[in-house]
């Protein structure tokens, strides 16, 4: 009868995708986005546009490059979002002064109020993950993203 045989180092133990690491972060990652997008829908905003809403409050007049940079998303797929933030009147768009190829994006009165309100709901499920989290999460996936990156 033959035995079990036992790993003996890390190089010997099976790669289960599902169990790993990244697996995890993905997975965590994907239901804070679906989580978010439901609290988000009564505004009228998706998680992204969300995020470009929250770009635009602490750095207001950012141009498109920059916006799609912080918010992990390609400069076309940026324009397509703010075509639709504009079209809904939450921003407003204007040549640079300097770089008239340059649009430079603002948010509205209604924009501001919209991301104020939308701020409160966020900050539930913010809470909720944050609960369901050890207490130094967010700072050890940073760690993890600072030393990948």
């Amino acid at each position: 009868m033959k035995s079990a045989k036992t790993p003996t180092s890390p190089e010997d133990t099976p790669f289960v995708p599902q169990e790993s690491l990244g697996y995890a972060i993905k997975r965590a990652q994907q239901a804070l986005r679906l989580h978010m997008d439901r609290q988000l829908k009564g505004f009228g905003l998706t998680a992204p546009q969300y995020n470009v809403l929250c770009s635009l409050e602490d750095e207001p007049g950012a141009s498109n490059a920059r916006l799609a940079r912080r918010a992990f998303v390609t400069p076309q797929t940026m324009q397509s979002m703010l075509v639709k933030l504009d079209r809904s009147g939450l921003i407003e768009r204007s040549p640079d002064a300097e770089h008239g190829r340059i649009q430079r994006t603002q948010l509205t009165e209604k924009g501001q109020d919209v991301l104020s309100k939308a701020h409160r709901s966020v900050l539930e499920t913010e809470k909720i993950a944050r609960e369901a989290a050890s207490p130094d999460a967010a700072a050890m996936l940073l760690r993890i993203a600072d030393a990948l990156s």
